[in-house]
């Protein structure tokens, strides 16, 4: 786990990785800012939107097509301000929050967040495994563990490069549309009735319960802190005239994808309309139902394996976005840094388990209950983003000339209205459900979970009103995302007296040497600190007398000869055992001014076998640490 500084970039690894200064015309630009908001799609076509899609369409037909066009709306309207927010402060919305709040509120926001993430990727987890539970007929419970599997694979695939996880996700997106279309044009509904869904209309209260639930699965709170980190993945001119097309070229990006978003979600509604609601099948909520309803009632059997292809590749793509967006918070709110595979396999067992304990003790009929609970989780989370969202959108001090318009400020806080107030209908019709049933123990009811609802209501409060009164922020910048250059004192510059040089006999060790010898000046001293990895060594320490040990020894004086040979003194460091353990207290040990370590130019699979030492012992060196290519 690495602690990051106050003033770290969001998604350091691929932070400004992506080139937007293009030559060719506005398509060219376009293209090169495109990208980010795929990623922010998926989270609105994902497993726990299914659910309500097939209910309103199974039940009321097309009628409630104009919630889905409502809630794209609202969507493309918050996710444009949280990529405003990334473009024009360069902090994603964990990190604006932290520098903003007071600890209380953070942490509160933190674990909210974090929660959040966890509902939503256990919907995901549900979906992925019905999908292949589906398609394989394998158990319910074997289909949740493989998630892990194939989770921890696409990561690997997609490391540290952006432009490649944006392409992997938008092939699954494509291939989510295009078995949704062929589905509607089987399904072959009736255009006419199908327009008469635009109109708004609330036919009775269970309409009015799946749309708060179709909203409240539409807006997905991980998607906002995402979404203002990805936009700075993209380099840009920083002029206010680079800054106001970066905003205008993101926000075509967010109307294309969330179109697609809408298409699909759409394209689910319309099929359960025709396929049940006009053959008097109303009661059809279940995703399993759905798969097992749609051959015989469309008369084609491929129906429902893409229906199950399409939810495969809606977990799929939407479980990318759930890591990533785990990174940022937790990085954003506590200054932490995970390796993203460390994160997945974290977040996914935490999904993973209880659902596993579910379908183990109430059956695999039970899923449907539990995908209910991830959205009612994810309602009670949704007004912690939005809030301080806006709020710093509108705050002129920091947004300078990029602050959100009047007209755009009233939409915004409807849309937040609306949001929270629908979704606070949502977890009252669910408490009071718990209560009427009795499902949930009386203890637990009064000491758990009214205390925890009363406990996120002030806090909700907090962020919506004190704002109102008088500016909370804090006066603390992060430096990088600062517009104007800062103005430092160079008068007083770094020399280097003692340089401390890491080496293994390898071929790199002549590169490391060489920059060790070059940054320091002829009086100073060169450090040479090397680790004996033999098994005799891990055991014994630094009482073994290995032959290994013997000749690293003698390697050792030949390298301090050489530079000896420079007029330069040197101090041989001989550590024994594990290199990323060991070798940070050589170092600090020995107090260097400098430390020079060489990569061996392996990534991916190579860090498993080899070791990732350099990135392993960095962070707890207390000098500065240059790492230089394994090659001159």
């Amino acid at each position: 786990m690495k602690k990051n500084k106050p003033n770290s970039p969001s998604l350091e690894e691929v932070h400004g990785s992506v080139e937007t200064q293009v030559v060719g015309g506005f398509w060219k630009r376009l293209t090169a800012f495109m990208g980010p908001a795929y990623l922010i799609a998926v989270g609105y076509m994902d497993p726990g939107n299914w659910a309500t899609d097939i209910a309103g369409g199974s039940k009321f037909g097309y009628t409630l097509l104009w919630v889905l066009v409502l809630s794209n709306m609202i969507a493309l309207l918050l996710q444009s301000l949280s990529a405003r927010l990334g473009l024009v402060r360069r902090l994603d919305l964990a990190q604006a929050s932290r520098l903003a709040y007071p600890p209380f509120v953070n942490y509160t926001l933190y674990g909210l967040a974090e929660l959040a993430i966890a509902a939503t990727d256990l919907a995901e987890v549900l979906g992925m495994a019905i999908g292949v539970h589906l398609l394989t007929g394998i158990p319910m419970s074997w289909a949740v563990v493989l998630t892990l599997v194939d989770t921890i694979l696409l990561m690997f695939i997609m490391r540290g490069n952006v432009r490649r996880m944006e392409s992997i996700v938008l092939g699954l997106i494509t291939t989510i549309g295009l078995a949704f279309l062929w589905q509607v044009i089987m399904s072959d509904p009736h255009l006419p009735t199908l327009a008469t869904g635009l109109i708004p209309s609330i036919p009775n209260d269970e309409a009015l319960y799946i749309t708060i639930g179709i909203i409240g699965a539409t807006v997905m709170p991980h998607n906002l802190y995402l979404h203002s980190a990805l936009v700075q993945t993209r380099r840009f001119d920083r002029t206010l005239k680079g800054i106001k097309d970066a905003i205008k070229f993101n926000f075509i990006d967010s109307a294309i994808a969330l179109n697609l978003a809408l298409f699909v979600n759409g394209a689910i509604l319309v099929v359960a309309a025709a396929a049940f609601y006009t053959n008097g099948l109303q009661n059809v909520t279940e995703i399993q139902d759905a798969y097992r309803l749609l051959a015989p009632l469309l008369g084609n059997s491929m129906a429902p394996i893409l229906f199950a292809i399409a939810l495969i590749a809606s977990g799929q793509s939407s479980t990318v976005t759930g890591t990533l967006a785990g990174q940022v918070v937790m990085e954003g709110y506590l200054g932490l840094r995970l390796q993203p595979w460390v994160r997945r396999i974290l977040t996914r067992s935490i999904a993973i388990i209880p659902a596993v304990l579910v379908i183990v003790i109430a059956g695999d009929d039970a899923v449907g209950d539990l995908l209910v609970l991830s959205q009612v989780v994810l309602s009670l989370q949704l007004g912690f983003a939005i809030i301080p969202l806006i709020h710093f959108v509108s705050d002129r001090s920091t947004m300078g000339n990029h602050v959100i318009g009047s007209l755009t400020k009233v939409f915004a806080w409807c849309s937040a209205v609306i949001i929270v107030g629908l979704n606070a209908k949502l977890v009252y019709a669910e408490v009071t459900s718990w209560i009427a049933s009795a499902s949930v123990s009386v203890i637990i009811m009064w000491l758990v979970i009214l205390p925890a609802i009363v406990f996120c209501a002030v806090v909700l409060a907090y962020i919506a009103i004190v704002p109102i009164w008088g500016r909370p922020w804090r006066t603390r910048v992060a430096i990088p995302h600062a517009d104007q250059p800062m103005a430092f004192d160079l008068t007083e510059v770094h020399t280097f007296n003692r340089v401390a040089v890491t080496v293994d006999f390898s071929n790199v060790d002549s590169v490391a040497l060489k920059y060790a010898v070059t940054l320091s000046h002829p009086t100073s001293t060169v450090i040479l600190i090397h680790v004996v990895e033999t098994v005799s060594a891990l055991v014994m320490g630094h009482e073994t007398s290995d032959a290994e040990t013997h000749s690293d020894k003698v390697r050792l004086e030949a390298y301090a000869s050489q530079i000896h040979a420079t007029g330069r003194q040197t101090e041989v460091v001989i550590g024994y055992g594990n290199p990323r353990r060991t070798i940070p207290d050589l170092v600090n040990s020995s107090t260097p001014d400098l430390v020079v370590m060489a990569g061996h130019g392996h990534t991916g699979l190579g860090d498993l076998v080899h070791g990732a030492t350099i990135d392993a012992v960095r962070h707890r060196i207390l000098a500065p640490v240059i790492v230089i290519p394994g090659k001159s």
